[in-house]
């Protein structure tokens, strides 16, 4: 199904025109019917000759009304352009051509109503002038035919409907991209049914029973019943109009300007990184901090601009916008706009949403505007790639690079498949090289959602930080073996334990840091780094071993030694020492075999009390209950009683 949009002057017979063509009167309202002018949206429908069924939505040609025009052209898949014979172009003709321009809409057709006002060569005359008009309008329409119709008479309206149906053969299927959005254009209830809205179906499908969100304002509700063209569906494809009924929410609670979705990726925004066009017509330039109303979708709002390529934009210019807007709406990348002079009220410029949910930028920055231009002109391998590369620069999984960069699943997974196989990105998980190499080679290998990629750029990066870290921590602390996972987990601000482990194994995997665990304890360190005492360090050292060996089942007291706690560290971290209590070691020599003596005497008598493990060491009480205290920490042991016995 397709939706046509009429435009043009007002008074020019849009509504006759589209009553004559389907039977129905597109001007709904009371006010509408009382002064024959049209001031809101008005809908009807038919089928072509060709059986192909079409909505038509009529909008206002009045200029006070243009905002309401704007809700409704936004999704319109042709143009209708109607021009009345015994006037020709006209002001609101005219904005509605820009308005057509600025939004890309390239398809449709020009109606020449009330030809039967006026003789043969004044519609020659006629048929000139808008010929000519069309001159400045959308590109797709500088050739598009131009038909004389007499809505009272019926004179060329066959014609118009083979003229439909010629044009419609060019217009694509709108894909289903798996995201529906349904911009509201109108909100009211139906006695026995509840709450209906309508509007244009754009990127996806909507199903009866399906769990919607309104946004903005994270409204959720379900479908409870689909209507097209007053006919119930069971389902409703993108390209339609579609009038939905929802359960569980008000009248009140909604408004045109709000956007019916599936849950989970659409959100409002009340900043927008925009390419701006400006029309040559317009009558000001768009300086910085300047305010425009905006126009998109179904929504409007007042923007505020920052100008971030050039100091101002002149009629007729094209420059990168940051838009701050008084209220929130829900857009997505590549969504059109319209932007109005707000006094007097006048269409000034249009465009596209590059970014909906950019950080604040600070004008004529290099790198800000590089990365705009390939969000804007960039596939989606480039758009990814520029994603990954954006501070911060940490991995991340699949799903979140889709939804960071609002790029289909499938199209996320297949763009960095090929990005992984230039050798651009790589992949951190425990079947990386495998997986990298297959890619290489060009063979099919699908990502998992949960596969987390880096760019090359910034595991360049990453690789440089973690040694830097680490070299540092070899500077502050010279008699460490090396600074301990969590904190350069934490250093490197790597939320994710699963990711970091990836990251560290890689890390090793390349030789940019080696790990070694000493006494259950794991640390990280530079390829080749020894810790290293100093003659006077090493004779500490020597002194408190030769102390401990005189003596190795009651060790003396480190205090008394007067040994420095960073050489006793490090003698732990060497493991000659064995730490088992706040001040309590021994040799790692005199632990393991009063260890193994401990457990031979518990597999030959079941237990052992401290008074028994004392007498087997000729040691003193207080460095065996240390240690016994320590062998319950490890479930090694376990007391019961007075005695330990075997954990398990």
């Amino acid at each position: 199904m397709y939706v046509i949009g009429t435009a043009g002057h007002v008074d020019h017979g849009k509504s006759t025109l589209v009553k004559a063509l389907t039977g129905i009167d597109p001007d709904r309202l009371e006010e509408e019917k009382r002064r024959e002018m049209t001031i809101d949206l008005g809908f009807a429908w038919l089928k072509l000759p060709g059986g192909r069924e079409i909505s038509i939505i009529d909008v206002p040609g009045h200029e006070r009304f243009i905002k309401n025009m704007l809700a409704g052209v936004g999704g319109i898949d042709a143009a209708l352009l109607v021009v009345a014979a015994d006037e020709g172009i006209m002001p609101q003709t005219q904005e509605h051509l820009d308005i057509l321009k600025l939004l890309h809409i390239e398809r449709g057709l020009v109606v020449l109503t009330k030809c039967d006002m006026v003789d043969q060569e004044w519609l020659e005359l006629m048929t000139e002038e808008v010929r000519e008009g069309l001159k400045n309008g959308p590109p797709g329409l500088a050739n598009a035919p131009i038909l004389p119709v007499s809505a009272r008479t019926g004179q060329g309206l066959p014609q118009l409907l083979e003229a439909l149906d010629r044009v419609l053969d060019t217009v694509p299927v709108r894909a289903d991209q798996g995201r529906p959005r349904l911009p509201i254009d109108r909100v009211f209830s139906v006695s026995g049914f509840g709450t209906v809205v309508t509007g244009t179906l754009v990127d996806g499908k909507l199903s009866v029973g399906q769990e919607i969100e309104i946004q903005p304002g994270n409204l959720r509700s379900r479908i409870r019943g689909i209507q097209m063209h007053k006919t119930k569906a069971e389902t409703a494809l993108p390209g339609n109009r579609v009038a939905v009924n929802l359960t569980g929410l008000e009248v009140g609670e909604l408004h045109r300007g709000m956007v019916l979705t599936v849950p989970g990726w659409l959100e409002a925004t009340d900043r927008l990184d925009l390419r701006v066009e400006m029309l040559k017509s317009s009558p000001v330039e768009m300086g910085q901090n300047s305010f425009w109303d905006l126009f998109t979708g179904s929504a409007e709002a007042v923007a505020g601009v920052t100008t971030l390529d050039k100091p101002r934009l002149m009629p007729g210019e094209s420059g990168l916008v940051q838009a701050r807007l008084s209220a929130p709406v829900a857009v997505a990348k590549g969504d059109r706009f319209i932007l109005r002079l707000p006094s007097p009220s006048q269409t000034i410029a249009g465009g596209v949403v590059i970014d909906p949910h950019p950080r604040r930028h600070k004008r004529f920055r290099e790198d800000v505007l590089e990365n705009l231009k390939t969000l804007e002109k960039g596939t989606p391998g480039e758009i990814i790639l520029q994603k990954l590369n954006t501070a911060p620069r940490l991995p991340r999984d699949l799903r979140t690079v889709a939804e960071e960069t609002k790029i289909e699943l499938k199209d996320t997974q297949q763009a960095l498949a090929g990005l992984v196989g230039q050798g651009s990105v790589l992949l951190l998980s425990e079947d990386a090289a495998a997986r990298e190499q297959a890619l290489k080679a060009g063979e099919a290998v699908v990502l998992a959602p949960t596969q987390v990629v880096i760019s090359e750029t910034a595991w360049q990066e990453l690789k440089e930080r973690a040694a830097g870290l680490v070299g540092q921590f070899h500077g502050q602390f010279p008699l460490k073996r090396g600074m301990n996972r969590d904190e350069l987990k934490s250093r490197l601000g790597i939320a994710s334990s699963k990711t970091y482990n990836f990251v560290v194994s890689r890390l090793v995997a390349e030789g940019v840091l080696v790990e070694t665990s000493t006494q259950g304890s794991a640390a990280l360190a530079l390829p080749g780094f020894e810790v290293k005492f100093n003659p006077a360090q090493q004779k500490q050292a020597d002194n408190l071993l030769a102390a401990f060996r005189q003596n190795p089942f009651t060790p003396p007291s480190l205090v008394d030694l007067g040994t420095d706690p960073n050489i006793v560290a490090a003698l732990v971290d060497r493991g000659e020492l064995k730490r088992v209590g706040e001040a309590a070691y021994f040799l790692a020599e005199t632990y393991d075999f009063m260890l193994k003596s401990i457990l031979e005497k518990l597999d030959q008598q079941g237990q052992i009390t401290l008074a028994e493990v004392r007498d087997l060491f000729n040691a003193s009480r207080k460095p065996v209950q240390s240690l016994l205290e320590y062998l319950d920490e490890q479930k090694i042991t376990r007391r019961v009683g007075d005695a330990r016995v075997k954990f398990r």
